[in-house]
């Protein structure tokens, strides 16, 4: 029976073959043992991409000879739409980006904004040990889903379980402190949106202790693994010539043996006062960034450890009641909203409140002009945030330079004469989340 979708035609570039299913052996040439090249994609329905991501493999045999990354496919206008709201609604926006890692998308504009207004040194010291503590658990519930996804994608399907089963202790204490699991927009212009509820602190440390003795099924089942190692070891190689080439970081990078951390090269929120080591391979493979993202998720416990013993009372906003929105926020008896006595204040004792809470939920600060810009090191690397400020209530433009998208640029240096099956390796070991490739 003829098959009416295999179609021929001839290009400037030779005869194109369209065939689907198990119809290779219709090709004419083919069967008789014939060298052709065969473009197919990968993705973007895909679930090996992590992500709507394209991948147009050029094959010869089972052997990839050119590797293209096609993006754009979950492209939201975030930054174009950041230019059409106030400074502190930009939160949630930025926070939705890379889904995965929140609160880093957050503090790297607020960080950025902060230094444009002018008050980085005013803000509280509870509100820096809070930021610190909420982006080292992020770092490791996005490690956890790295190593899960990756791990089911070569077929370790008890990985993904483990991955996954401790994830949810983080997202339940996120649930906790801000009221989400993700997209929370804790992290605000000046501080934090709400100080932590009162068994927080107990109830994270809880999970401190409990998480290393859990996340060690992971590496006893992968560490040191046959098979594991037959499909990550030498798979994905890409040197540090090829990284400073690319603009590569994160544990993609220090998977060359470099120590790049810009907690450590760079210091933000305090970092310079927590004990922490930048971990590094010197294998420039998948195998490598594994371990790094294994070894990562120890030190961030070790660094919330720190937060924990470093929390002293005090405020979790900056003292200016022009740029602090929302004023005094706290949890009221039902649960949401401003407390009881806040509200009293503004809505009943005091009218000049009244109207300067109305104009700053409204109309929100302004920002004097200028450009600045912020990095912080993010779970996939450098994450940066140009910032241009017109003098207005809003961004005059935002833009991230988000390490998922840098780090897609290796996909081709990684793939290009390795075999089709370790693609998935490949992309699984750079970890890109395409939420924040498109923006």
């Amino acid at each position: 029976m003829t098959d009416t979708y295999a179609d021929t035609y001839e290009t400037t570039t030779g005869r194109v073959y369209t065939v689907q299913g198990q119809d290779w052996d219709t090709i004419p040439g083919l069967a008789e043992g014939e060298q052709e090249r065969i473009t197919v994609n990968m993705g973007p329905q895909h679930p090996s991409t992590h992500g709507v991501l394209r991948l147009i493999l050029e094959l010869e045999g089972e052997t990839v000879t050119e590797a293209r990354a096609g993006i754009g496919y979950l492209h939201t206008g975030i930054e174009k739409n950041m230019e059409y709201r106030s400074w502190t609604q930009g939160v949630t926006y930025v926070t939705r980006m890379d889904y995965l890692s929140p609160f880093f998308n957050e503090a790297a504009y607020c960080l950025g904004l902060e230094k444009l207004l002018g008050i980085t040194e005013q803000i509280p010291e509870r509100a820096q040990v809070i930021r610190v503590m909420m982006m080292e658990l992020n770092r490791i519930s996005s490690h956890l889903v790295a190593l899960a996804t990756g791990g089911m994608e070569l077929g370790a399907l008890t990985a993904m379980i483990f991955g996954f089963r401790e994830r949810e202790t983080i997202l339940d204490l996120f649930e906790l402190v801000t009221g989400l699991r993700m997209n929370s927009a804790y992290i605000r212009p000046g501080g934090v949106a709400q100080d932590l509820p009162a068994d927080a602190e107990a109830k994270i440390r809880e999970a401190v202790m409990a998480l290393p003795r859990r996340l060690k099924d992971t590496s006893d089942m992968l560490v040191d693994n046959s098979i594991w190692m037959g499909r990550t070891k030498d798979i994905g190689y890409l040197d540090l010539a090829g990284c400073m080439a690319l603009g590569i970081t994160g544990p993609v990078l220090r998977a060359t043996g470099l120590p790049h951390d810009l907690r450590k090269s760079n210091p933000y929120s305090g970092y310079e006062n927590y004990e922490f080591e930048v971990c590094t391979q010197n294998t420039s493979d998948a195998y490598g960034r594994f371990l790094i993202r294994l070894a990562e998720m120890e030190q961030s416990l070790n660094i919330v450890e720190q937060c924990l013993d470093r929390l002293q009372p005090g405020p979790v906003m900056v003292e200016d009641k022009k740029i602090a929105w929302p004023s005094q926020l706290s949890i009221g008896s039902d649960g949401q909203g401003n407390s009881l006595q806040h509200i009293r204040h503004i809505m009943g004792e005091s009218m000049e409140a009244l109207i300067h809470h109305f104009k700053l939920v409204t109309e929100g600060f302004n920002v004097p002009a200028g450009q600045v810009y912020s990095a912080i090191e993010s779970p996939r690397g450098e994450l940066g945030v140009h910032i241009v400020s017109d003098g207005g209530t809003r961004p005059y433009r935002v833009h991230y330079r988000d390490p998922s998208f840098t780090n897609l640029q290796a996909t081709a240096a990684m793939c290009e004469g390795g075999q089709i099956a370790d693609v998935i390796a490949a992309v699984a070991s750079i970890d890109p989340v395409m939420g924040g490739v498109d923006r």
